[in-house]
């Protein structure tokens, strides 16, 4: 299998040396999304409107690989206030479709952001 780098100016630049996306067969890991507009670079003020700019930014890289929110599998979401997790997850709620992605959440040290979150997703052909 060969690695595809996956990439959209409909979601954030890497602000390093990181690709938004990767694709290895039939499934996808995203870099870690902030909430930043990739058209005006602003960042919603909120943790709840930054978890849907987030998950806005995920949801355009993954369409370049064919994929949508319903195909994601996992995903690793860093707060950089734990006491902002119940308005967090109910905006991420909105986003995900039952059955849900597994999850884990970690509080994390975040540049001037509230949210990040990474996603893996992919599409069997018993899936599909």
């Amino acid at each position: 299998m060969t690695r595809q780098q996956i990439s959209t100016p409909d979601a954030p630049r890497p602000a390093g040396a990181y690709s938004q996306a990767i694709r290895l067969g039939d499934v996808v890991w995203t870099a870690g999304f902030g909430p930043q507009d990739p058209r005006t670079g602003e960042v919603p003020e909120s943790v709840a409107d930054q978890t849907r700019q987030v998950l806005r930014n995920v949801e355009a890289t993954l369409a370049v690989a064919g994929l949508g929110l319903r195909d994601v599998v996992k995903t690793t979401v860093h707060l950089a206030d734990l006491a902002d997790w119940a308005e967090f997850d109910a905006a991420y709620a909105e986003f995900f479709p039952d059955p849900q992605p597994a999850r884990t959440t970690v509080g994390s040290v975040l540049a001037g952001i509230k949210v990040e979150i990474d996603v893996v997703a992919g599409r069997s052909a018993d899936l599909s």
